[in-house]
Parts: C-alpha cells; sequence; structure tokens
C-alpha cells in the first residue's frame, strides 16, 4: 500500500517526466545537426537505391553505433529527459531520402513522446520517399523540405495534426 508521502512522490516524479519530455526538441539543433547526406545517392540512382524496397536496411548503421551516440547526443545537450529509450536517434534527413547513415550531423535524438514526434515524422518521410521514386518530386527537394523544417514540411503536405 502506498503512503501519502511515497504517493506524492510518484506524481512529482511522473510530471517531472512528462515535463522533460514536453521540453524535448521536435526540431533539431541546426547548428548540431543540419543534416548531411550520402554521396553514393543521387536524383540519377534512386531506382537502384532509395526506391528499392528494403534498400535502407543495406546501409542502416548498427544499433550499437546510434545508441552509443544517442546517449552522447543527450548528455552534452543537457536534454532534461536523460531516458534513452524516450528518443530514436534519427536521421534528420532520412536513409530513404539519400540521408548519410552515419554522419553525427545528420543524427539526434527525436522524441517518441508529444503530437510531433518520431513516429509522425516517420509518416512523412515515407510520403516524401513516394514523391521521389514517383517522380513527382526530385530528391534535392525532398532532402530541403525535410532538413529545413520538418513539421513545416508535414503541415505542407499532409496538413495539420
Amino acid at each position: 500500500m502506498l503512503t501519502k508521502v511515497s504517493t506524492l512522490a510518484l506524481a512529482l516524479y511522473w510530471a517531472s517526466i512528462s515535463l522533460a519530455v514536453a521540453q524535448a526538441p521536435i526540431r533539431p539543433d541546426p547548428s548540431r545537426t543540419p543534416g548531411a547526406i550520402n554521396p553514393d545517392v543521387t536524383q540519377a540512382n534512386i531506382y537502384e537505391t532509395i526506391c528499392v524496397r528494403g534498400w535502407t536496411r543495406s546501409v542502416r548503421p548498427p544499433e550499437e553505433y546510434t545508441y552509443r551516440l544517442k546517449r552522447e547526443q543527450l548528455r552534452e545537450w543537457n536534454y532534461a529527459d536523460q531516458q534513452t529509450r524516450d528518443y530514436e536517434e534519427d536521421h534528420l534527413i532520412p536513409l530513404e531520402l539519400g540521408g548519410n547513415p552515419t554522419s553525427p550531423q545528420n543524427l539526434w535524438p527525436e522524441p517518441w513522446h508529444g503530437p510531433w514526434n518520431a513516429r509522425v515524422k516517420d509518416e512523412l518521410e515515407n510520403y516524401l520517399n513516394e514523391q521521389v521514386c514517383a517522380g513527382r518530386m526530385s530528391l534535392e527537394e525532398a532532402q530541403k523540405e525535410i532538413a529545413g523544417d520538418w513539421v513545416a514540411a508535414y503541415r505542407k503536405y499532409l496538413g495539420n495534426r
């Protein structure tokens, strides 16, 4: 049975977690994560690279690498919430749009929680990949849209949340 003190402590703990998650940036800091492209992906070879189902698995960095980088960034960038489970180490320019797989300039801890979270960005990534592969948008245009302001790009192409 919880005492009044332990109930209060538990409530304060969950409130601090909620506040920390709310403070997580929904966009990366452009001075730290400006985005970086994979030089092996070009407009000329998209049908041999990003438009091939499963291609991203061939370039995805090992989980050990991204997990270590995520821990370092959470600490060095003074995120209020340091729990690695609350974030995806995400590619600003996603692999399916020719983003650099391992460059720290293209990777950042993106929150799983909140209205603009990693799953929402994934929706935009998939949409832009479909547009590029269908020839309705250039690779460069898609890269610029998502790297510039992914939330604005989501609203532009997929509407408000």
